[in-house]
């Protein structure tokens, strides 16, 4: 039996095109925020909920950033964390490859600047994700068993 599938691990992110000098809390920005969406919906596991409940709370609180829980998380974003819908949304709009999310980070937060991770850690950036996440979400939740191409088109 394989373990969980890893969504994002901000390790991934510390070597290869990582830009030299930026701390390493950059990595954990774009999933974070992301883990932080996940957690307003409610779309998290049994098992998070149970084990990240301060930390939940945290967020819900704007005491902690998504990317501060994804961070004390120890930087993974793993389908054990996500309910059912949770994973089945998250592995249609947040794979990497094939998903709409990085596009919609790209166009919404880090077009203009170096790269993705100069992304500031902020709540207005969060809220200006977050409104366009919401809308794929709900088109998701309407085009389901279609193409995913039919309701990322934009």
């Amino acid at each position: 039996m394989s373990g969980p599938y890893a969504y994002d691990k901000a390790e991934y992110h510390y070597g290869g095109d990582y830009p030299e000098g930026l701390p390493e809390e950059q990595a954990f920005v774009h999933t974070g925020l992301y883990l932080g969406w996940v957690i307003d919906r409610g779309l998290y596991s049994e098992m998070f909920r149970a084990q990240a409940a301060g930390l939940i709370e945290a967020f819900k609180a704007r005491q902690l950033t998504g990317p501060q829980v994804f961070e004390q998380w120890d930087g993974c974003l793993l389908s054990d964390m996500l309910s059912d819908e949770g994973n089945a949304f998250s592995r249609a709009y947040f794979d990497f490859d094939r998903g709409r999310f990085l596009k919609d980070y790209d166009e919404l937060l880090s077009g203009g600047l170096q790269s993705l991770y100069h992304v500031e850690d902020s709540w207005e950036n969060y809220d200006r994700l977050r409104q366009r996440v919401d809308e794929r979400f709900d088109a998701w939740r309407r085009g389901r068993g279609r193409p995913a191409w039919q309701f990322w088109r934009r």
